[in-house]
């Protein structure tokens, strides 16, 4: 069975609100750490998740949609980082745990489309933006065990 417009338009929707959560909770990262490189690489990913997001909601409008302006449920970087920053901030081991797992919700996000039925096209942009967040994962992972 063929996927809808409708139904393509809010798997993609869905991963604008990922980006657009990623985005927002690596700069704030980026704010909380202390170290220079880990600043320095959550603002490239933090960059590389608007870029994403941008992608994304031009494909959205190629198909005839409006992309949302809204987060994900999870939320997961903002709300985390919010919190952290209301309390003082943490260390760079806390703050570096908190990204992983909002690159860990990324990526469930990124496969729940995957396992959708996408237009070639279109699946070959998912596929691309997947695999540069394991890539991400990954390197936000070495730099934990580094830090532990």
């Amino acid at each position: 069975m063929a996927t809808s417009h409708e139904d393509i338009i809010s798997a993609l929707d869905e991963l604008v609100a990922t980006c657009r959560d990623g985005e927002e909770g690596l700069r704030a990262a980026a704010e909380a750490a202390q170290n220079a490189e880990l600043r320095g690489l959550f603002l490239t990913y933090a960059q590389q998740r608007g870029d994403f997001r941008a992608e994304l909601e031009e494909e959205i409008r190629r198909l005839g949609g409006t992309p949302s302006t809204r987060g994900s449920i999870a939320g997961s970087h903002r709300g985390w980082m919010s919190v952290r920053s209301a309390v003082g901030g943490g260390s760079d081991d806390s703050v570096v745990a908190e990204a992983k797992r909002g690159e860990d919700a990324a990526k469930r996000a990124y496969q729940a489309a995957l396992d959708r039925e996408l237009p070639p096209p279109i699946r070959a942009i998912v596929e691309r933006q997947s695999a540069r967040i394991r890539e991400a994962q990954d390197r936000v992972r070495s730099l934990r065990e580094r830090a532990a």
